[in-house]
């Protein structure tokens, strides 16, 4: 009895990306059966109306964080593998997302055997991740100081560090994020007080020397 064919969304907002992508697979996976979504709204309506077998994620497409859109992916189809593409190295979101369920992270830069070689991986209900980022998870579990301060972070403190060390306004993150000016102030102390730091300014240079943009 012929098996069905697999079904593949691919989350992305730049054409070329989906495009490549879906090449690299066709040829692997000559029947699959490939969807679209260039939004993390899209992305979210296509799961809710149709089974997927698996689903490729950017993790930072425009709008919602893509940590709260791959939560939101999980609740819509709890059993689908979701495999989030970036083009931020691992030691920035690859633990994160990871926590927040997703079955692998790999970067935009991987050579296309890997990106295979992770579908493949995460279609057998395995989790993928690269050497490196195994030896980063394996130094967690073994050190027990000596880690960045902003891993202790929340997703949401985390997501608002990145805003605001990229210029953006207390009302801006509060109006984007649907949150009130106050619960976003109050963010922002927060995050002062974690990093030992002062300032917007001091924010933003540490994103920078730790490569958190």
């Amino acid at each position: 009895m012929k098996s069905s064919p697999v079904r593949i969304l691919i989350a992305d907002d730049h054409a070329v990306v989906r495009r490549g992508v879906r090449e690299m697979l066709g040829e692997e996976f000559p029947d699959a059966v490939f969807g679209d979504a260039t939004t993390a709204q899209e992305a979210l309506d296509q799961t809710w109306k149709q089974p997927w077998d698996l689903i490729l994620l950017d993790i930072s497409m425009p709008g919602r964080s893509g940590l709260d859109v791959l939560r939101d992916l999980k609740t819509a189809q709890p059993r689908t593998p979701i495999l989030v593409q970036s083009m931020h190295a691992e030691g920035q979101f690859a633990i994160r997302v990871l926590k927040a369920g997703a079955a692998g992270y790999i970067t935009k830069d991987s050579l296309p055997e890997e990106l295979i070689h992770a579908v493949k991986k995460v279609l057998a209900s395995r989790r993928y991740v690269s050497v490196s980022l195994a030896e980063q998870l394996a130094g967690f579990l073994t050190t027990e100081g000596g880690r960045p301060a902003h891993e202790q972070l929340s997703d949401r403190e985390f997501q608002v560090l990145r805003m605001l060390a990229a210029g953006r306004s207390v009302k801006e993150i509060g109006a984007e994020l649907s949150l009130s000016i106050k619960t976003i102030s109050t963010y922002r102390t927060r995050l002062l007080e974690k990093l030992d730091l002062r300032s917007n300014a001091e924010l933003a240079i540490y994103v920078e020397r730790e490569g958190l943009r």
